[in-house]
């Protein structure tokens, strides 16, 4: 019998840069006295990610959320409010900007191969209320952007994508940040790349870099001029520095996870009661996260008797995304026929994955998954 882990193994672990490197970045902010505002460390943090990331157009925010939040008041204000076709199985912050800005969220259901939004369902939902596709690429997993945008040049709307999940991943060889009319990064702590809290936001129109510059500082020009709405969303030199820093292990971090992802596929897939995931050879993928999906019946525990096993052992995954937005208080009211979505949220679970997770410890994992399978059955 597997012994369990002496030390948690959590689902996530952030990824941190060498200390004393970190150190000898932030010490340039007590010689230019600059903390926040688009400081040095900002703008060079600006330029890196966008020559790694093979993006034209980019601003930084002080987190996703507020990233989003921006995108979505900017279709408000240019648009008006109206409807949003988007996704219930997705992290709330994706449906909050939605509802917070003047918009009604309508959820269309999602697919079981890739739990990102059916494409196929789409334009059913469409009304003359419809302003736009707000969409998450789930765990990495790209939505189908071709599709996405034919539909929406059909009817005249508006894309953005919620990549919180997909940073540096590629499709077909294009960023993924290229797609739809805005895309939104989130740099959390818990991300494959993260700037202590931090967000990006990515477009296509270059017209839209000042829009997206003077909203995050409460629409100022200039020290006698605000010409726009705006917020405080500014990144500042402390979580710039971190992302300086953090890039340059970016690369090995993905690596490593990758490994810890084939070791799962290869100990996992062929486990009876439990599906994994089929991975498209067309993109890049950053291996955020590692979800399966229980079938009660096959596997002879339900989803939440797997979480409560391995809890036990001191291996902590998470129930990622439960509840579904569709079901939560502030959103039940709203009618959503997404049979597949709910499926998937009573079923799904991540298992830990991070950059620097060993290679033994995810082999522990999948001996204890298959031990307390065998015991069920």
């Amino acid at each position: 019998m597997t012994e369990k882990f002496e030390e948690p193994l959590l689902v996530t672990q952030a990824s941190l840069p060498d200390y004393k490197n970190y150190i000898e970045r932030i010490k340039t902010v007590w010689e230019t006295k600059w903390i926040t505002n688009q400081g040095p460390l900002h703008n060079e943090l600006e330029r890196e990610l966008k020559e790694y990331l093979g993006l034209d157009n980019i601003t930084l925010f002080c987190n996703g959320h507020l990233a989003l939040d921006c995108a979505v008041k900017y279709l408000y204000h240019t648009y008006g409010g109206g409807e949003i076709i988007t996704t219930p199985f997705t992290f709330v912050s994706t449906t909050h900007a939605i509802s917070m800005n003047g918009f009604t969220p309508v959820f269309c259901d999602i697919k079981s191969t890739d739990y990102t939004i059916d494409e196929d369902k789409i334009e059913q939902l469409i009304t003359d209320k419809t302003v736009a596709i707000v969409t998450t690429h789930v765990y990495g997993y790209p939505c189908n952007v071709s599709k996405i945008n034919e539909i929406a040049n059909k009817h005249g709307l508006k894309v953005i994508y919620d990549a919180a999940h997909a940073f540096g991943e590629e499709i077909n060889g294009v960023p993924i940040g290229k797609f739809g009319d805005i895309s939104m990064f989130s740099f959390h702590a818990t991300k494959v790349f993260n700037t202590i809290e931090g967000g990006m936001l990515s477009f296509g129109d270059d017209k839209l870099k000042k829009v997206f510059d003077n909203m995050k500082n409460f629409g100022i020009v200039n020290a006698e001029e605000i010409d726009s709405f705006g917020l405080n969303a500014k990144m500042n030199e402390f979580q710039a520095a971190m992302g300086i820093e953090n890039l340059k292990q970016t690369d090995k971090n993905i690596e490593n996870r990758k490994k810890a992802v084939e070791v799962y596929y290869d100990r996992l897939s062929e486990l009876p009661g439990m599906k994994l995931s089929v991975l498209n050879p067309n993109v890049k993928y950053n291996y955020a996260y590692m979800p399966v999906l229980i079938d009660e019946k096959e596997f002879g525990l339900t989803r939440d008797q797997l979480y409560e096993k391995l809890t036990g052992y001191n291996v902590f995954p998470r129930k990622y995304f439960y509840p579904l937005i569709s079901n939560i208080s502030v959103y039940s009211n709203l009618k959503a026929e997404v049979d597949t979505a709910n499926y998937v949220s009573d079923r799904v679970l991540c298992l830990p994955l991070f950059g620097a997770i060993r290679t033994e410890d995810v082999e522990k994992v999948c001996d204890i998954i298959t031990e307390v399978r065998g015991e069920a059955r």
